[in-house]
């Protein structure tokens, strides 16, 4: 009776993230491969999956790491992927890489961020942009998306908040449908919140969109740039993230050099 549940499980979190992913059971065979039957027999429990099937499905339905290690517990079989604390020994030498990135960057703001955007951790540039908050937005976790639409946060000194609020709304948006994880949607309905009943205005069709913010007194403009950890197989070096500022014209350059 153990076994059969085990594999009742598992077929049905494969199911799960075949649905989410609004992949047919054909397309998912199509993508992966895998027969159409050895699917259904997979997420009916009539068949048990192998880790090395597990892993070849999750691949093809681009679930994240830890969501993998489920799958693999829940088919009886241990995780594949480690999942360290940030102050971890295991980790601290990439931490200590991405850290030097930070301050690599200035004069121009950069932060380290969490796959919920909180603040792991910044360099000084940051420090003036955050100036005049509210003290209880800039309380531990402080989450990034959370400081710039909050009303007591940046919000009133974004010149182009419509456009800013919504290309970070479509991008929580987009990472609570990938994630299906119940923060990134709870983060959306508040942020959502802060924004009022008026539709969000389209971004604009320049070659970037540009954030436009006072900073001490003075009206800057910056475009962004992230990057992921494409090689990691550490849960949570996976959910990392590095959000970097640059000018977008050159009265900011000489306002921040």
């Amino acid at each position: 009776m153990t076994v059969v549940a085990e594999r009742t499980e598992v077929g049905g979190l494969l199911r799960t993230w075949r649905e989410r992913r609004r992949f047919s059971q054909q397309e998912l065979s199509n993508r992966s491969l895998v027969s159409t039957r050895h699917l259904s027999r997979v997420e009916t429990g009539r068949a048990h999956p192998t880790p090395e099937m597990i892993m070849h499905l999750a691949d093809h339905l681009d679930v994240p790491l830890r969501d993998r290690n489920r799958l693999l517990l829940a088919a009886g079989y241990a995780p594949r992927f480690a999942d360290h604390q940030l102050d971890d020994a295991g980790i601290a030498l990439v931490m200590d890489g991405l850290r030097s990135l930070l301050d690599a960057h200035l004069p121009y703001p950069a932060l380290l961020l969490d796959d919920h955007w909180d603040i792991v951790d910044a360099n000084a540039g940051v420090d003036r942009l955050l100036t005049g908050c509210a003290p209880d937005l800039l309380e531990p976790p402080v989450n990034v998306i959370r400081v710039c639409l909050h009303p007591d946060g940046l919000a009133g000194r974004i010149g182009n908040l419509d456009q800013w609020a919504a290309h970070l709304l479509h991008q929580v948006n987009h990472r609570a449908e990938r994630s299906h994880d119940p923060r990134h949607r709870r983060l959306a309905d508040e942020i959502t919140g802060f924004l009022g009943p008026e539709p969000l205005e389209p971004p604009t069709t320049g070659p970037v969109l540009t954030l436009e913010i006072e900073v001490d007194g003075a009206p800057l403009r910056f475009f962004s740039a992230s990057a992921r950890l494409d090689t990691a197989t550490d849960a949570t070096l996976e959910g990392l993230h590095l959000e970097t500022f640059l000018p977008a014209d050159e009265a900011t350059r000489l306002a921040l050099a």
